[in-house]
C-alpha cells in the first residue's frame, strides 16, 4: 500500500490514459490537461483503456514516485465524466486499490443485535 499521509488530496484523471507514459509524461499531463501542479504533493491516479491497470503519480517533497497496480481479474471502477479530474478521499483510494467499488462500498456483514 502507498503510504498516503493524512490530508493529501487524491485526483483521478477521468477517461483513459496511455499507459506507456512514465513520470515525466504523466506529470506533463497533470500540468497541461488537469491544470494542477504535479509537485504539490497530491496523488494523481490514471487508468489505461482496458481498465485493469492504474498508475499513481506522487511527489513527496523529495522526488517523484510512480506506482502501478494491475488487477488479475476485473477492472478498476472509474468515473464516467470526461476531460478533467475527480477528487477522492484516501479511504476511497484504498477501496479502489483493493478492487472495491469506491463510490458505494458495502459492508459484508452487519450485526443484528447488540447482545
Amino acid at each position: 500500500m502507498i503510504p498516503v499521509p493524512s490530508g493529501v488530496r487524491v485526483w483521478i484523471a477521468t477517461g483513459h490514459t496511455d499507459m506507456r507514459k512514465g513520470m515525466q509524461g504523466l506529470a506533463l499531463l497533470v500540468q497541461e490537461h488537469l491544470k494542477r501542479d504535479p509537485h504539490a504533493g497530491d496523488l494523481f491516479v490514471f487508468r489505461g483503456r482496458g481498465g485493469a491497470l492504474i498508475k499513481i503519480l506522487w511527489h513527496d517533497g523529495l522526488g517523484m514516485s510512480l506506482y502501478a497496480k494491475r488487477l488479475d481479474r476485473g477492472r478498476f471502477v472509474w468515473p464516467a465524466a470526461e476531460g478533467g479530474a475527480v477528487a477522492l478521499t484516501s479511504a476511497q483510494l484504498g477501496y479502489m486499490l483493493e478492487g472495491i467499488d469506491w463510490r458505494n462500498p458495502q459492508h459484508t456483514w452487519r450485526p443484528t443485535s447488540a447482545g
